[in-house]
């Protein structure tokens, strides 16, 4: 186990992709109040200072899961790519890994470093908590990132893409396009099944066919890879021979259920995936694939978990909120590319 100060590896979409996490992150305090207008509502709230404004040197650790596929590969290089933007933080990445233990014994190095905060995208959330409460315990505030903790206070904020949101987003897609079918088959393709969102996308996905009268005929689970992908969707395609619709939780998968239905030359169904990959992305544009939607499961959500960790350190707050504190949990839209707009999201997209 190895942990180290990276710099950054270029890649494609970058800065699109950053900036688009402006939403809640793009300006942020000093911690410096200005003077208010006369005869403003606000008060002495203090006026939003720019996120670049230079604070206390602080230390953050970094820990992922292993870089294994194009999402996660991009989680971590956004992460690195925005700790070097700022001139005081040094970002401590510990090298990826899917090894629970391995995980675990890393947080415990950042701890005895003394860090002045951490970083924390857990290969599973509910064995990396005790862990997690443990630097929090020690006073070293946890952002914990996309896998969640088994209770709030293991972390001091939570920053999450929107799983139970992109179940619903597919789902209404669905609906949509099947336009009220009743007898509709429909295919459902997770990742890995005992992760809670997991369980939250197929919950949500449930929910919304539920509101047009459909439902789920067959479901095969993945475990977030390619090969994986390839293998569930055989499985699927076997036990189905016919369906209307699939959704694939995962884009990086989606590259392996995309070889299965090649190989089982099977088209008449269309496909929405998840993830935002520019791989997917092109299968829209094209016109001729059986995908005609994806949802966007934010790549930044690890970047912004540093710009979060960054300001915890230093014990300031988002300039554009009122709270003077960060808050304990933000999640990022969920957005549904289609060809109608597959234009404006293409270049934020990672490779898978």
């Amino acid at each position: 186990m190895s942990i180290s100060t990276r710099r950054p590896r270029r890649i494609l979409g970058a800065a699109t992709l950053l900036a688009a996490s402006a939403l809640v992150l793009s300006s942020c305090v000093s911690n410096s109040p200005q003077p208010s207008s006369e005869g403003s509502a606000t008060g002495n709230v203090p006026a939003a200072g720019s996120n670049t404004e230079e604070g206390p040197k602080v230390t953050i650790g970094f820990s992922v899961p292993a870089a294994d596929h194009g999402f996660m590969a991009a989680m971590t290089d956004l992460a690195v790519e925005t700790a070097a933007e700022y001139p005081d933080v040094e970002l401590k990445v510990a090298e990826g890994t899917n090894d629970v233990s391995v995980q675990i014994s890393q947080v415990e190095t950042m701890i005895n470093d003394q860090v002045d905060a951490i970083v924390l995208l857990p290969f599973d959330g509910a064995a990396l908590t005790q862990v997690a409460q443990k630097a929090m315990d020690a006073g070293i505030p946890v952002i914990n990132v996309d896998r969640e903790f088994s209770t709030a206070q293991s972390s001091r904020v939570t920053v999450l893409g929107d799983n139970y949101g992109v179940g619903v987003s597919a789902g209404d897609f669905i609906c949509a396009e099947l336009d009220g079918k009743k007898d509709a088959k429909i295919g459902e393709i997770p990742g890995i099944d005992s992760l809670p969102l997991t369980q939250e996308r197929s919950q949500g996905f449930k929910d919304a066919l539920a509101k047009c009268g459909m439902e789920v005929s067959n479901r095969v689970a993945a475990e977030f890879t390619v090969e994986s992908g390839e293998r569930a969707a055989s499985n699927l395609l076997q036990a189905a021979p016919e369906l209307d619709a699939i959704w694939n939780h995962d884009d990086d998968q989606g590259v392996g259920v995309l070889a299965a239905i090649k190989a089982a030359d099977r088209d008449e169904f269309f496909m929405v995936g998840n993830g935002g990959s520019a791989n997917m992305m092109r299968e829209i544009q094209s016109g001729d694939s059986v995908v005609k939607a994806t949802t966007v499961y934010p790549a930044y959500q690890a970047a912004d978990g540093v710009r979060i960790a960054r300001l915890v350190a230093q014990d300031r707050a988002l300039g554009d909120l009122l709270d003077i504190e960060v808050p304990r949990e933000i999640v990022l839209y969920a957005a549904v590319v289609t060809a109608e707009n597959v234009e404006k999201y293409l270049p934020t997209a990672f490779e898978s």
